[in-house]
């Protein structure tokens, strides 16, 4: 179907060169030699949502970020041209021994930039409310707990979970919101030329924005599950996005950075996790100890107390993992069927 679809598009001859996997179904091909500017995704369409890239990829640009042009689009099969940004990542410019700092005040102005637009929310999406913040938290006790229990948690410890969260989200102040791109981070920031320091960054893997706090994409960014950032470049970086809001939005900040930077930790430990036992994607266990010392971080907060309590009671602290043989095993013990994708 790649093939069809290329000549679909006039690149009948173009050679297909695989870029690196990501954390999604979704893979990437640079065109080579003649498909020019273009990467072709390949989204599977009952996983990945193409539509949704391509349509918040337009909205972006007409809020003056650099989102990458969308060539042709096919819905049905799940594939689309998307302009190539090259291999200048956040990751791969820090990998190299880039200046940290001007690469990270460039992402807090392209936040700063897209939260004062009242634009930013005029396109239909979900809202990032408690429920989706619930079903994301429950990801720990789904993925995470099994991995290091060898079990599915009990019921009752489960619904405690949620009890837990849910009163913490109902204790917050209603958020201050806009658009938000939910893995706004190194591996998805791309340096590219433009005239302003907002329009030098790439975006990239927003398909899964929604209306949401604000604080958000500011803990995607500064408690980076993959990375270990300066803890002063975090509060430099804190103190940069803040000079743009008032005082009355910065204690809403505060308070919201507090609680979804343990909402998000939660999700992406099990996230990780679930890579690992229904994926086949054991490598990023590795960051799960990251994960895990960003969470604790937050945990002296009066508020988050409860939560503390019960991660202590239910979920054993681990912070080294072993996969494939134990992995395999779990899989069977848990029913988990890795899906296959062709």
């Amino acid at each position: 179907m790649r093939r069809t679809f290329l000549s679909q598009a006039g690149l009948a001859d173009a050679g297909l060169q695989p870029l690196c996997p990501d954390a999604s179904f979704r893979r990437y091909f640079r065109l080579t030699p003649s498909g020019g500017q273009w990467l072709l995704m390949d989204a599977p369409p009952d996983y990945e949502d193409v539509d949704a890239f391509a349509r918040i990829a337009k909205h972006l640009a007409t809020l003056g970020l650099r989102s990458p042009q969308i060539g042709k689009v096919d819905n049905i099969n799940g594939f689309a041209l998307v302009e190539d940004f090259g291999n200048d990542t956040f990751t791969a410019l820090l990998d190299a021994s880039e200046d940290e700092q001007p690469l990270y005040c460039y992402a807090i102005d392209v936040l700063t930039t897209l939260h004062q637009q009242a634009r930013a929310t005029d396109l239909t999406l979900p809202a990032y409310d408690l429920d989706a913040f619930m079903d994301e938290a429950l990801l720990m006790v789904d993925w995470y707990a099994p991995l290091l229990t060898n079990a599915r948690l009990a019921d009752t410890d489960r619904q405690r979970y949620q009890q837990i969260w849910k009163a913490i989200f109902e204790a917050l102040p209603p958020p201050v919101t806009s658009l938000v791109l939910r893995d706004f981070h190194a591996d998805n920031l791309m340096r590219v030329p433009g005239k302003s320091p907002e329009g030098q960054i790439g975006l990239l893997d927003f398909q899964d924005a929604r209306i949401g706090p604000v604080a958000y994409d500011v803990v995607s960014l500064l408690e980076d599950a993959r990375r270990d950032l300066n803890p002063e470049l975090v509060n430099a970086m804190r103190r940069r996005y803040l000079k743009v809001v008032s005082f009355e939005d910065t204690e809403n900040f505060n308070a919201w950075y507090r609680v979804l930077g343990v909402q998000r930790h939660c999700k992406v430990a099990g996230i990780f996790s679930r890579l690992a036992l229904r994926d086949d994607k054991p490598a990023y266990l590795r960051h799960l100890p990251r994960v895990i010392n960003l969470l604790q971080q937050h945990l002296g907060d009066p508020l988050l107390m409860p939560l503390s309590q019960w991660l202590d009671e239910i979920i054993p602290q681990r912070h080294t993992f072993e996969p494939i043989g134990e992995i395999q095993a779990l899989q069977d013990q848990l029913g988990i069927t890795p899906p296959r994708i062709t």
